[in-house]
This record gives C-alpha cells, sequence and structure tokens, in this order.
C-alpha cells in the first residue's frame, strides 16, 4: 500500500477514557462519503455495540469543535446529525463491513497506529514513574541542586555589569 497522505495518528482524540476515531475522519481515510460508512454501519448494527461505536452528545461535539477550531468537523458547512465515533475495536470492525482493498489496507494502518499509541502511553507513563520515584528518592538532592542553580542565577545577573573583569560604566 502507498503511504497515506493523512496522519492517521491526527485523526484519534481520547475521550470517555476511551482513544477514537470520528465517522467522518474514517470515511476520508477510506475514501468514501460518510452518509455511506454510516449506512454501512447501520446495516450491520449488531457488529457495532456502544464500546465500538457511539454517537457523541452536543456538549462533546461542542468541546471536539473548540479543539479544533473550526476544524474538519465543520469544513463542509457542519452537518445535521452528531457525529458518530468509533473506538479501535469499533475501527476493527469496519474492517469487516468495507470490503474494499483501501478499507482493509486503511484498517491495517490504523491498527497500528493505536498500537503505536499504546505502547508511547506505556513508555511515558514508566517514564513519569520513575522520575517521580526519583525525586522521591533524592528530595534533597534535588533541592540541592536546584539552591546551587539558584546562586548561580543571582551570581549572573550580579555579574552582568561585568564586562570581562572590569566594571561597565554607569
Amino acid at each position: 500500500m502507498n503511504e497515506l497522505t493523512i496522519p492517521i495518528h491526527d485523526k484519534i482524540y481520547t475521550l470517555r477514557g476511551k482513544q477514537i476515531m470520528l465517522d467522518e475522519d474514517l470515511a476520508e481515510l477510506y475514501q468514501i462519503e460518510t452518509r455511506i460508512l454510516n449506512q454501512a454501519v447501520k446495516r450491520n448494527i449488531e457488529r457495532f455495540p456502544e464500546d465500538f461505536m457511539f454517537q457523541l452528545t452536543e456538549e462533546e461535539y461542542g468541546n471536539l469543535k473548540s479543539q479544533f477550531v473550526i476544524s474538519s468537523l465543520e469544513k463542509h458547512g457542519g452537518r445535521r446529525k452528531l457525529p458518530f465515533v468509533f473506538t479501535e475495536n469499533g475501527v476493527y470492525m469496519l474492517s469487516a463491513v468495507l470490503k474494499s482493498q483501501v478499507a482493509i489496507d486503511v484498517s491495517i494502518e490504523i491498527m497500528r497506529t493505536f498500537t503505536k499509541l499504546r505502547e508511547f502511553t506505556l513508555h511515558y507513563n514508566a517514564l513519569g514513574k520513575k522520575i517521580i520515584e526519583l525525586e522521591r528518592k533524592n528530595d534533597k538532592q534535588f533541592k540541592k541542586v536546584f539552591d546551587i542553580l539558584d546562586t548561580l542565577m543571582n551570581d549572573t545577573q550580579r555579574t552582568d555589569e561585568k564586562v570581562m573583569g572590569f566594571i561597565k560604566d554607569a
């Protein structure tokens, strides 16, 4: 498959504690209209329980729109209905419903992106825990370092008046 021109990671958001993708972003990636994607889902609704797909509330939709600053959510003059969003499992299920080669290829790339995001999150969380642990164990030493840095900063401000060992003319 050719490289996707749309970066997938930019289309994944966190909502209700889950990573989700908007129906219109998925439709764009799958190179179909949003209404066709939603029709395919409605014809196979038994494959999409609430933890695979759900419709945004007006408040959630408003919050997303404000994050995007008039983004893709309004690029076609707005929507008549609130968008549907798909979790990772829902995106995977879409590949079974949308049977084109593009849908298969895009779904594979989306799954890889979700996996990379999960791995990044694990490493990020592990790093955060290590930093907190270091701070707890070495709190006194960190305080000494910060005190020394403060002293150096204060000394630097005082020596700004000196140029090569001479006091500047006032």
